[in-house]
């Protein structure tokens, strides 16, 4: 099976985190954390930067990492690097994506993630936890 290598950012605002909703595809109307492939010879972190800038129109920090996910879904396995960030400049504005929120840190579950995306979530939920 193929895999794909791609980056996810966490993107924090006081209590709040980014999710945003995708627009096309198979998992259409389904939510994720922004982010993108990682391309040949490029560090996760500046990929990272890379698709924000893309996908959002903004400028991030790349602050810390926070879990790697690896998931099978039907035609491939996605490894997916996932990074606590912050707004550096810009306003977040959809590109790419059908619809944003800002989803409090205590109540991630309110929307229907992807399922890759879920294992981000729990990862998240177990560091507020213990922090």
């Amino acid at each position: 099976m193929k895999t794909i290598k791609v980056v996810a950012a966490i993107i924090r605002k006081e209590n709040s985190v980014f999710a945003t909703q995708r627009g096309y595809g198979d998992y259409k109307d389904w939510w994720e954390f922004p982010g993108g492939k990682v391309e040949e010879g490029e560090t996760p972190e500046r990929a990272l930067i890379r698709e924000i800038r893309e996908e959002l129109d903004s400028d991030i920090i790349v602050e810390k990492f926070l879990t790697t996910v690896e998931h099978d879904y039907p035609k491939f396995h996605l490894s997916m690097d996932c990074f606590w960030c912050r707004v550096q400049s810009g306003k977040l504005t959809l590109l790419e994506h059908e619809a944003a929120r800002w989803l409090p840190i205590n109540d991630l579950r309110q929307v229907n993630w992807l399922p890759a995306d879920v294992k981000v979530v729990e990862a998240i939920e177990s560091e507020s936890q213990a922090g």
